[in-house]
């Protein structure tokens, strides 16, 4: 799942930054239900025995227990219990949630001594609320070893290495974390492709587009034969660096780090420029729309759903089935299909990308939790198999059977309202949406794939490769170093669009070399300082250390 969706790190980082105000809302003496914050419960006997090989929830007596959920994100569904996947979860755990949205200002009242939820969700691994966590969150560890142990039958260990802070303890647990077990697995999929209409690429007698030369002569045929298609086409570029720059890298392999395990310069690797190089002499010869630069994503999307352009550069091909499946529909024998395109100059094989360990949606359960029992039991529950295909298919019987093929394919009754009244499927049955402990492997179950990007997918198996040493490796918000690279990425994001629009070579140059001098003026090796050492410690979680 591609996660477009970040917190705000400026707010959060004043609130953050100050120990006394974290101390305040984790372990400053507040009590709840009679127990001190922070302060574990004991289990007694008249709620149940411990028993590792049963998940807690299914052991659980207690009833009719309701625990507030925050979720910094507006645009969360707040209902619970009224749609098949809720009301599914409210019967299983006996659990009533109410939930409360909003944004990082909201969540800054909790940290400055507010009354805190009992479960927090968090967007983004790198935060300094997530690296702060040992403050005003509780270890799951510690809860798993006291309440539920079967916790880490379901848990993958990677992750829990992952998010594990400097005193050995695990206090947040993500969506769409992704393991190397996962990526082994083959359930993930490709999300990059290079696509070209079907029509023209059988018409052209399907030629390659490896080097820059034919890359530059295919669509020089377009443009003439064509006119009335823009020949390439790559993501909007109106706020970043659309396609261009990781998921294009990922496709030539460009590399992460280099043989000595420090950091890679991959904007400036030599194989990539020669292909930026290679789109700027598209643009000069017409190949290229100015529209690429300032259309924004809908806009894009709606030339997808016409067959505007012959060829694209997608990374994140679930993301745009929708409009690739509009012009499929219309157009069976023209629809998009992925080719090898593009390749590496000095003969690196693809590197394609997925989510990593980082996932996106964080849950963490407060000191000030009420009941951190059935904290741990949603959890356990929501993490474990049980819970991921009630989040991703519903209830068998209710939403979905299992074909033949073992293959979960959504009712007759449940499809049609997806087609056909999506807002109300939303409501009623809420499958997919229902995300904080989502996960990527429950999409391979589906008889149901979506057909325009079924034969991308098959083009990029075999191309995944994690890249887990260079995560989270920014320098830590509210930082000079911080401040420095959200200026020098900012800064790269227009220098890609001039360098793809320069008028010659001269210029070409003129504007990379004017980008090498503003990374230096901005303490760029300050930042690479920091990268090289957070990557060293990337290293310790992946080994377990």
């Amino acid at each position: 799942m591609k996660k477009n969706v970040k917190m705000c790190a400026a707010v959060l980082t004043g609130a953050l930054a100050v120990s006394t105000v974290l101390t305040g809302c984790g372990g400053g003496g507040k009590e709840n239900d009679g127990k001190k914050s922070g302060e574990l419960p004991e289990l007694t006997s008249d709620r149940y025995e411990l028993d590792e090989s049963t998940p807690a929830w299914k052991l659980d007596k207690k009833e009719n227990t309701e625990l507030t959920w925050y979720v910094n994100a507006d645009w969360w569904n707040t209902d619970w219990g009224t749609d098949t996947v809720t009301r599914k979860i409210k019967e299983d755990l006996n659990l009533d949630v109410k939930f409360i949205t909003g944004d990082d200002t909201k969540l800054n009242t909790f940290f400055a001594g507010g009354e805190m939820p009992d479960i927090i969700t968090i967007l983004d691994a790198s935060s300094s609320a997530a690296n702060s966590a040992a403050k005003w969150a509780l270890p799951l560890n510690a809860l798993a070893d006291k309440y539920d142990p079967y916790f880490y039958q379901v848990a993958a260990q990677d992750t829990l290495n992952w998010f594990r802070l400097d005193d050995g303890n695990t206090y947040g647990y993500p969506d769409y974390s992704n393991g190397q077990a996962d990526y082994d697995s083959g359930q993930l999929k490709a999300s990059t492709a290079f696509a070209i209409r079907k029509d023209i690429y059988e018409e052209l007698g399907e030629p390659e587009m490896g080097t820059p030369e034919q890359f530059l002569d295919v669509l020089g045929q377009i443009k003439e034969k064509y006119p009335d298609v823009i020949p390439f086409g790559s993501h909007s570029m109106t706020d970043s660096a659309g396609s261009l720059e990781a998921d294009l890298q990922n496709f030539l392999g460009v590399p992460v780090e280099n043989e000595d395990g420090t950091w890679y310069d991959r904007n400036m690797d030599e194989d990539y420029l020669t292909w930026i190089r290679t789109l700027n002499q598209a643009y000069r010869q017409g190949y290229i729309s100015d529209d690429n630069f300032s259309d924004d994503g809908t806009a894009y999307e709606d030339k997808i759903k016409a067959g505007k352009y012959a060829c694209l550069f997608i990374g994140g091909t679930p993301q745009r089935s929708g409009p690739l499946q509009i012009w499929r529909s219309s157009h069976p024998d023209a629809e998009y299909i992925a080719i090898d395109g593009p390749q590496s100059t000095v003969g690196n094989a693809p590197t394609l990308a997925q989510a990593g360990l980082s996932g996106w949606m964080i849950n963490y359960i407060t000191k000030d939790c009420k009941d951190p029992i059935k904290a741990i039991e949603i959890f356990t529950y929501l993490i474990s198999e049980e819970g991921g295909i009630l989040c991703k298919y519903g209830v068998e019987g209710e939403t979905y059977q299992i074909n033949s093929d073992g293959l979960y394919e959504l009712l007759p009754e449940v499809k049609d309202m997806q087609m056909n009244d999506n807002d109300a499927f939303k409501k009623t049955y809420r499958l997919s949406e229902f995300i904080v402990f989502g996960h990527d492997r429950y999409d391979y179950l589906a008889a149901d794939k979506p057909e325009s990007t079924l034969q991308m997918q098959e083009w990029g198996e075999g191309k995944l490769k994690s890249q887990f040493v260079i995560e989270n490796i920014k320098p830590d918000q509210g930082t000079a170093e911080a401040r420095s690279l959200s200026a020098i990425e900012t800064n790269w994001y227009t220098t890609l669009t001039s360098l793809i629009r320069s008028g010659d070579d001269a210029a070409f140059d003129k504007v990379l070399e004017d980008h090498k001098q503003f990374r230096a003026d901005n303490n760029f090796d300050a930042i690479i300082k920091i990268y090289n050492e957070k990557m060293e410690k990337n290293r310790e979680k992946l080994a377990g250390k």
